[in-house]
């Protein structure tokens, strides 16, 4: 079936819902919706950021967990209950797009917001949402950010990713990309010296329509292999639209990880006038 199928023409895309995926269970670490930040639990932090998105006509919180949607609803978010089954994030978000849309509340696109970025900006969700509706042949938007420090091109939690000339998405990897015959990361040969690697931030824009053709695509053989949920849809043939963005990527995925962020918290609320 052709791709022209799922997309909406861009005056289509008026209604934008963030969601929230916050699952309480973790390996690693258990809960961590919840672990405060500086005082205020992480999963609200990063709501009452996605709520100052100029883009955005709701925000909701989707979990399965009712100890992260009581903490939520006591700090006046609005909560979507979502089965334990829902396998990622984007299923998640899928779920809690057609529990509002059984209740008669539609939406053209749907951006998942990962919970555990409490330091998001709301201009990054902006741009994604502006991304997609500029681009009519593309399914998804994302975003992406220059990597200043080269050893982080051959970290595997680091998600890099390249664009072609449109700034549509050629491949995301774990790995070094790209790469070179040494194998080792390095500045871009002349006359694009100063072309930076990219590293893909984790928030996701989905045309509504789409997501739930994505949900229902099996599994694909890069995607298992990177464990990276986006490149089913490259295999797939789509288009995603990557905006490169300024935005120190600080996501928490371990408990040590908590204070890093309150100090990066305290050095922004020290620099406002």
């Amino acid at each position: 079936m052709l791709l022209k199928s799922y997309i909406c023409p861009r005056n289509k895309r008026r209604r934008v819902l963030a969601v929230l995926p916050a699952r309480y269970e973790s390996t690693r670490f258990p809960g961590k919706p919840l672990v405060p930040i500086a005082g205020v639990p992480m999963v609200v932090r990063t709501y009452r950021r996605a709520a100052a998105a100029l883009l955005v006509d709701a925000v909701v919180v989707a979990t399965d967990d009712e100890r992260v949607a009581a903490v939520c609803r006591e700090a006046g978010a609005r909560v979507v209950m979502t089965p334990a089954e829902c396998p990622n994030g984007t299923e998640r978000c899928r779920a809690a797009a057609a529990a509002l849309e059984r209740a008669g509340e539609r939406y053209d696109v749907v951006v998942n917001v990962q919970g555990d970025e409490p330091l998001i900006e709301p201009e990054v969700i902006d741009a994604v949402v502006a991304a997609l509706r500029a681009a009519p042949e593309a399914v998804q938007s994302t975003a992406a950010t220059p990597i200043r420090d080269l050893r982080d091109v051959a970290m595997t939690q680091r998600v890099k990713c390249v664009l072609d000339q449109q700034d549509n998405a050629i491949y995301f990897s774990r790995g070094a990309l790209p790469s070179n015959k040494e194998g080792v990361a390095r500045k871009f040969p002349q006359p694009w010296a100063d072309k930076p690697y990219l590293l893909h931030l984790g928030i996701q824009c989905y045309d509504r329509r789409f997501l739930d053709r994505y949900c229902e695509m099996e599994p694909t053989p890069l995607m298992m292999m990177e464990d990276l949920e986006q490149l089913k849809v490259i295999e797939n043939g789509y288009k995603i639209k990557v905006v490169q963005v300024e935005h120190s990527a600080h996501g928490v995925d371990l408990p040590e990880d908590v204070a890093s962020i309150e100090a990066i918290l305290r050095q922004q609320e020290a620099a406002q006038p």
